[in-house]
């Protein structure tokens, strides 16, 4: 594996084992923001755009029935780096779990929570053209009749894709692919193809894996809340192995 930039926040250790990387975190109280992590930059140094394939072996412990707030790989651009002030609109293409009580629930028809493949791009110029919209559309999103017709519209706006993953494949190690395109995107697990996304980030964008205690809730309906779960026994992400290729 390439030398990674290592986050370990508060009880939280990323260690070699086997020729690999274990990603702890260790019970922790909800007012302790625990995160282990290792991502391949700095900052807003990004560089990978399309096109280009990830494959990543992992497996977490314990199974997605059993872990609390939020684990994952993939690419996305780190939205809120602390100590910097500047907006960047989510971007994201990963395999991305998040438990109870998180509940961001941006593809119609898919649970908010749950270990999932998933896209976002709200730097989009249909989102950027329907943002001063947004006050009203949260209201009218609150009516079910209005959100089965018109929340298709916003889906499509901010670049979501998802589709919801069996959480006991999380508790074996598995080969995750992501064939990532200018116009979209492949997901497989094993060789076998889990999800076609219709669209995708542009980039530039930075790898990252991750487990740890956060939650969020965030809807059409405009519920956000953000906090952390407390961590009653330990949660490890072990990857056996990272590889990207660009195409």
């Amino acid at each position: 594996m390439p030398d990674w930039q290592v986050t370990e926040q508060g009880q939280a250790q990323v260690t070699q084992a086997d020729g690999g990387l274990r990603l702890n975190t260790r019970p922790t109280d909800a007012e302790t923001y625990t995160n282990a992590q290792i991502s391949d930059y700095i900052g807003t140094g990004f560089r990978w755009r399309p096109p280009l394939s990830l494959q990543v072996r992992a497996s977490f412990a314990p199974d997605g029935d059993q872990l609390w707030g939020t684990a994952g790989f993939g690419f996305w651009n780190h939205p809120f780096a602390p100590g910097d002030f500047r907006l960047r609109l989510p971007q994201a293409i990963w395999f991305f779990f998040s438990s109870a009580p998180s509940n961001m629930q941006l593809a119609q028809g898919v649970p908010g929570p749950g270990w999932k493949a998933a896209t976002i791009n709200t730097r989009r110029w249909q989102f950027l053209l329907l943002a001063p919209t947004a006050p009203l559309a949260v209201l009218l999103m609150r009516s079910p009749a209005l959100y089965q017709r018109l929340w298709p519209i916003g889906q499509r706006a901010i670049g979501v894709s998802e589709v919801l993953l069996d959480s006991a494949l999380m508790a074996e190690a598995h080969d995750y692919t992501l064939d990532w395109r200018g116009n979209g995107a492949t997901f497989a697990v094993d060789g076998e193809i889990v999800h076609e996304a219709p669209v995708a980030p542009g980039g530039p964008l930075g790898f990252v894996a991750w487990i740890d205690n956060q939650f969020a809730v965030v809807t059409p309906q405009g519920h956000f809340r953000f906090g952390l779960v407390p961590l009653n026994t330990s949660q490890t992400l072990s990857i056996e192995q990272v590889s990207i290729t660009p195409c």
